[in-house]
């Protein structure tokens, strides 16, 4: 399978505390746990066309995207672009604060807004659908010592399927890990991945990544035509 994974990678080259976690930029610490199974490319923000030209997209079977502090300057023809390969099956892993990425509330068609706080608290990811292929070889729960807190109400539109919900520490609840289908692409949110912690080394973490992309693979289904159409059969006139 091919996979692009899109960063900012911003933190990585402004912040020495996060680049000492990150050093070589989130994007490259997905990649290499992805690369033993499948064809890794990454891209970044300040690539032109932000990595993302006709034939990467082109070639791309599942597109995995992080983002936090710069949604703003990715730019609407990339982001439309995007939103087509979707549409004609290409998958989308959105992951952490790319909840706020304009890719993402673009198929969503709702703000994405959520309450949050950084503090170091204690998650645990609760399965909550054991039947759902992202969850395989799993745990019941993940236990992260310390993360950012995403907290209810998420404005999304109703998941199609609700894979995960999280805890909190201060008492919070969400919903770190849910699906959906648009057009002939499939969408899979995932929460965790604040920059200032090392939450994509997690094996677990990790684990749920490579199922995901397994689950958002383009299948060879039917592709449908839409506008005016010609008649199957001879339409006999009455």
């Amino acid at each position: 399978m091919r996979i692009t994974v899109w960063n900012e990678y911003r933190h990585e080259q402004e912040n020495e505390e996060i680049r000492q976690i990150y050093p070589n930029g989130i994007h490259n610490v997905i990649g290499d746990f992805l690369k033993s199974e499948h064809s890794v490319k990454t891209a970044t923000l300040d690539e032109a066309e932000h990595g993302l030209d006709d034939e990467r997209l082109n070639e791309t079977d599942v597109l995995i995207w992080w983002g936090h502090k710069a949604h703003e300057e990715v730019s609407d023809e990339v982001v439309e672009k995007v939103r087509q390969r979707v549409l004609q099956g290409m998958g989308l892993i959105v992951l952490h604060s790319a909840h706020f990425s304009k890719i993402f509330k673009a198929l969503m068609g709702t703000s994405c807004d959520l309450k949050w706080r950084e503090n170091d608290d204690k998650e645990r990811l609760w399965v909550v659908d054991p039947s759902h292929p992202i969850t395989e070889s799993l745990p019941s729960y993940i236990e992260l010592e310390k993360e950012e807190m995403y907290g209810e109400h998420f404005d999304i539109p109703t998941p199609d399927e609700t894979v995960f919900i999280s805890w909190f520490e201060g008492g919070e609840v969400f919903r770190s890990g849910v699906t959906y289908k648009r057009g002939k692409g499939k969408i899979f949110y995932f929460r965790p991945g604040h920059e200032s912690y090392p939450t994509y080394y997690n094996t677990q973490i990790q684990q749920v990544i490579k199922n995901a992309v397994n689950w958002a693979s383009p299948l060879h289904t039917p592709t449908p035509q839409y506008g005016n159409a010609q008649p199957l059969e001879i339409i006999r006139k009455k």
